[in-house]
């Protein structure tokens, strides 16, 4: 008798909220290749066409869904849109870098609906479906570094991510008696559109080398295949964990000794 791929995602349909680019967009490669039927989802309709006519001409099954995370009837729109959906990835986020006494009211309205607010409402939407089908889901969300650790003139940012991880957290224990597995994803220092411009300094290229195991940041690559893994059969038993892809950073160091 042949033994089921625990990683196959065939027949499952998964929504990626933030998969024009980046990170998103990655998870959203990694789910169609393990074949899920794959529903990217984001602001730009026009980017995600692109995406959509690459991942088919690749024989991969997609489509494009226009998703505005900051706008409560947008996110009710694409969430009755998607229909039943198998698999969702909280990817959609925003930052802002500056000195926490310099936060205007607006940059925090907007980093809390972007992060925390819109994210909360199509989980409530798209969880409360999972639930009525009783087919049982995936939820990963991504967190960040900050959901795990501090860093200086990105308190806003933390504050949402913090959050993404205490909700992840408590809907594993709410959600496990419907077999809905919830995740978190923290990435580490990955180079993306968000933060290309910063890592071309030299001087925090010097600075990684010291603080964690593997010397150089990351690509939205090294994500994807976490996301596959949290989003298949084979984590039935993996909930409500927070975990670090970070090349060795909130567990490391690197010093200078030579024995």
């Amino acid at each position: 008798m042949a033994i089921p791929n625990p990683f196959s995602l065939e027949g499952k349909r998964a929504l990626v909220a933030g998969a024009s680019r980046g990170i998103g967009l990655a998870m959203a490669r990694g789910l169609a290749e393990a074949g899920a039927h794959v529903i990217l989802a984001a602001r730009t309709r026009e980017a995600l066409e692109r995406q959509v006519a690459a991942f088919r001409a690749d024989g991969l099954s997609a489509e494009a869904l226009e998703l505005d995370i900051a706008d409560s009837q947008s996110i009710r729109a694409a969430a009755e849109a998607a229909g039943d959906v198998d698999i969702l990835h909280n990817v959609a986020g925003a930052n802002i870098r500056k000195s926490f006494l310099d936060y205007t009211r607006e940059e925090y309205e907007f980093l809390l609906q972007t992060n925390l607010h819109g994210i909360v409402e199509l989980t409530r939407l798209v969880g409360k479906r999972m639930i009525e089908r009783g087919r049982g889901g995936k939820i990963v969300n991504i967190g960040s570094l900050m959901s795990l650790r501090g860093l200086p003139y990105l308190s806003v940012y933390a504050i949402t991510k913090s959050a993404l991880a205490g909700l992840t957290r408590v809907l594993a224990a709410e959600w496990g008696r419907y077999n809905i597995q919830v995740n978190c994803i923290a990435p580490g220092f990955i180079l993306t559109d968000l933060n290309r411009e910063v890592w071309k300094r030299p001087e925090l290229n010097e600075w990684l080398k010291g603080v964690q195991a593997n010397p150089k940041p990351g690509r939205p690559e090294d994500i994807a295949p976490l996301a596959v893994l949290l989003s298949s059969p084979g984590s039935d038993y993996i909930t409500g964990q927070v975990i670090a892809v970070d090349g060795g950073y909130t567990e490391t160091a690197v010093w200078p000794f030579e024995p």
